[in-house]
């Protein structure tokens, strides 16, 4: 049994996106030579994207490797 407020997240938080979503959201912003960086605390530490790779499973990964 989940957490109860497990229940309360929005199913677009655990979606996931496409590389096509990626790209295509990527390509509204004006400045295309802006820094990409990735955060798994909502945005109060983000790491550089060092790597971007494929792998078993049909998957896309951004890698940071510090």
């Amino acid at each position: 049994m989940s957490a109860p407020e497990e229940k309360n997240v929005p199913a677009w938080v655990n979606r996931g996106k496409t590389i096509k979503q990626l790209i295509g959201e990527l390509g509204t912003f004006d400045d295309q030579d802006m820094k990409v960086v990735i955060s798994l605390d909502g945005g109060a530490t983000h790491k550089q994207i060092s790597l971007v790779g494929r792998q078993k499973g049909n998957l896309c990964v951004l890698m940071n490797c510090e």
